[in-house]
């Protein structure tokens, strides 16, 4: 394997970057939590980001942490299925394979950021206002975003969006034909 600067990878895939604070942004509009400033896509660290006030409830701050992974999944398996459907009767253009690079790089940006899992473990665990069970339940997201965040050196999340984006709908279109 080889390192490749993550501020590269952004770039190239910053279609995801950007479905991926769309998401936290939807997310806090659904819950009615104010957004204060909006940062899809910059060259710097973080990429991208969303300021917002916090959420009033425990579930609220988990939907927001983790609406990335709940939209951009949705979006990397939908944009991918309908070019994999070109892929499977060979039939493949230009579009389809432009498609596949945007369901992938949809898919890439699927897991939540450490930043994420930091405003997560802030708002819910560190918060003396929530419970123990919220605490119990919260603590083991906090700790899958970060074990993500690991994974992502050994490319995980460029695995993780080829298999939504490809993997899945290769599998259900060999189940259905």
């Amino acid at each position: 394997m080889f390192f490749i600067p993550g501020i590269v990878i952004s770039i190239v895939t910053f279609p995801g970057v950007i479905v991926h604070e769309l998401a936290h942004q939807l997310f806090c509009r659904w819950f009615k939590v104010p957004v204060f400033e909006v940062c899809y896509f910059r060259t710097e660290n973080p990429v991208g980001y969303v300021i917002h006030e916090p959420a009033k409830e425990v579930y609220q701050s988990v939907f927001i942490s983790v609406g990335p992974f709940i939209i951009n999944t949705l979006l990397c398996f939908i944009i991918g299925l309908s070019a994999s459907l070109q892929f499977k009767f060979e039939s493949a253009n230009i579009l389809d394979y432009l498609l596949m690079y945007l369901a992938i790089s949809i898919g890439v940006h699927a897991f939540p950021s450490t930043g994420d899992a930091a405003s997560l473990w802030k708002s819910v665990v560190k918060s003396g206002q929530t419970s123990w069970l919220s605490k119990v339940l919260v603590t083991p997201i906090v700790g899958f975003i970060y074990l993500g965040a690991l994974g992502s050196f050994f490319w995980l999340d460029l695995i993780y969006g080829g298999a939504v984006a490809l993997g899945l709908p290769y599998i259900i279109i060999k189940f259905l034909a």
